[in-house]
């Protein structure tokens, strides 16, 4: 939201130097969605729920594209159904789809890029279609190259054999190279797409301008251990908050792995899933550095695998005498029970779950009952009555709209991100000294990104001006703490 803020208010790519860390596809698109509200960032209250009703669209779009999606891969509703049906109940799912992220973004044109390349007929205009989307995929989140090997496979498949084979497979890759070359355009006109003298040395930076091949190869070589550690993201974070749908997902992908590989021609649709789920689960696992939200392509890709198989396993059992006499009454009974034991086992955590004290409860997917908007208001509330307009800044990232887009306008209040690694900021406003910083307004998950982020000593100095301050203002509700803190 913060750089679709600058393409709004500035026509620029990012209020500060924009190092290609990301492409930039997905604030244009957020850009695009504010620019013709009436109040613009502000609608919905902020810019972050702004933000917010955007991926709720997003969402709406994305549940129908993977229904269509599942429904043509294995020629089942049902499947269909199971998959939407995880794609929307799953606590992890839920948790994740809400929030302004690149990766919901990416996920969108990647459903509507094999929706066109899964369409009855293989025409000119779906398969440029699909390629264009994935192209945007690409350049609105890197990490969609993951899902490329199964879309090439998948078109090889769908044209294989038609008398326009040899025109259709080169148009796809033109399309989905159109929009990567305008990105690598853009780079090269400003003359930042390779580093000064070639040099790609990762302990001297390139100090005279960015560079995005630079910055692709740093990202290409970063590491930060096992996601399997006792300690890492899976058994910190992703299995406790939907350990079913990940385990299953998991199975589920094995079998689809097997099933298509045994009979690639007959089980094109389960070898897609398959590959699908497993591109991005190595991706995951290949021990670069893996953040708490990179879990969200997989999740469709999981209900998706799960779908198939139960649809499959469905349908085996279908064939039994006892089933066969049943009425289809039945048929639609069995599942529908699986679902409502899924949706009130507390194990699951759906809709019921047990807390601490072993108490069974409705499970509470929304934080209805922990009012974190109120918490960020009243956040924001304390600065605006007693922080000064001119004060040095370092904090998250959840407050920059609201601090830079609404007045009193604070133009030196930055994120840690920011401050640590944009020259300006780190060596012309805070100098590098924690002494040069005023308040650092916190939440405990962004002491949890600092510590990420600080594997080369890059976030030191913030970190020493924490240790020199006064809590002034704090506020807890369930897991989630704000802070702000004044620097001595």
């Amino acid at each position: 939201m913060q750089r679709a803020w600058s393409l709004v208010r500035e026509t620029s790519l990012s209020p500060y130097t924009y190092d290609y860390d990301h492409a930039p596809m997905g604030w244009i698109t957020l850009a695009g969605w504010v620019f013709p509200l009436p109040n613009q960032f502000e609608t919905f209250g902020n810019a972050i729920n702004t933000g917010r009703f955007l991926m709720l669209l997003v969402h709406l779009a994305s549940v129908y594209l993977l229904f269509e999606v599942t429904r043509r891969l294995s020629g089942s509703v049902l499947a269909a159904t199971v998959t939407t049906f995880f794609f929307n109940v799953s606590p992890i799912a839920v948790y994740f789809q809400r929030q302004v992220l690149l990766d919901n973004l990416m996920m969108f044109w990647l459903l509507l890029s094999l929706f066109m390349l899964l369409r009855r007929e293989t025409t000119i205009r779906s398969v440029f279609g699909g390629g264009l989307a994935l192209g945007i995929a690409l350049i609105t989140k890197e990490n969609a190259i993951f899902f490329a090997p199964s879309f090439m496979y998948l078109l090889y498949r769908r044209v294989k054999g038609s008398p326009s084979q040899r025109f259709t497979g080169s148009l796809w890759p033109f399309a989905a190279a159109a929009p990567i070359g305008a990105y690598v355009t853009y780079a090269l006109l400003k003359n930042e797409l390779m580093p000064s003298s070639l040099d790609f040395d990762l302990n001297n930076p390139p100090a005279d301008h960015v560079s995005l091949l630079y910055t692709l190869w740093w990202q290409l070589n970063r590491n930060q251990g096992t996601l399997l550690s006792h300690n890492g993201l899976l058994h910190t974070s992703w299995l406790p908050r939907d350990g079913l749908l990940l385990v299953a997902g998991f199975i589920a992908m094995v079998i689809c792995l097997f099933w298509g590989l045994r009979d690639r021609k007959r089980n094109l649709g389960f070898l897609i899933a398959g590959t699908l789920a497993f591109g991005y689960s190595f991706y995951l696992l290949r021990g670069s550095v893996v953040l708490d939200f990179y879990i969200t392509p997989l999740i469709p890709m999981f209900a998706m695998n799960i779908g198939m198989v139960v649809d499959r396993m469905l349908k085996a059992s279908y064939s039994s005498r006892l089933l066969q006499r049943a009425h289809s009454t039945v048929r639609v009974i069995l599942p529908a029970m699986v679902a409502v034991i899924l949706l009130s086992a507390p194990s699951t955590g759906y809709l019921m779950t047990t807390n601490t004290e072993g108490v069974t409860q409705i499970a509470d997917q929304y934080q209805t009952k922990l009012n974190l908007t109120g918490m960020q208001h009243a956040q924001i509330a304390w600065i605006r009555k007693n922080v000064p307009s001119n004060a040095r800044i370092v904090m998250d990232d959840d407050l920059w709209g609201e601090l830079h887009d609404v007045r009193p306008f604070y133009p030196y209040a930055h994120s840690h991100w920011n401050a640590s690694s944009d020259p300006d900021l780190r060596d012309k406003l805070f100098k590098k000294k924690w002494q040069n910083i005023d308040y650092i307004i916190m939440s405990n998950k962004m002491r949890k990104s600092i510590a990420a982020n600080n594997s080369d000593g890059r976030e030191n100095w913030i970190l020493q001006a924490l240790r020199n301050s006064d809590r002034v203002w704090s506020d807890t509700q369930g897991n989630i703490k704000l802070e702000i803190y004044r620097v001595q």
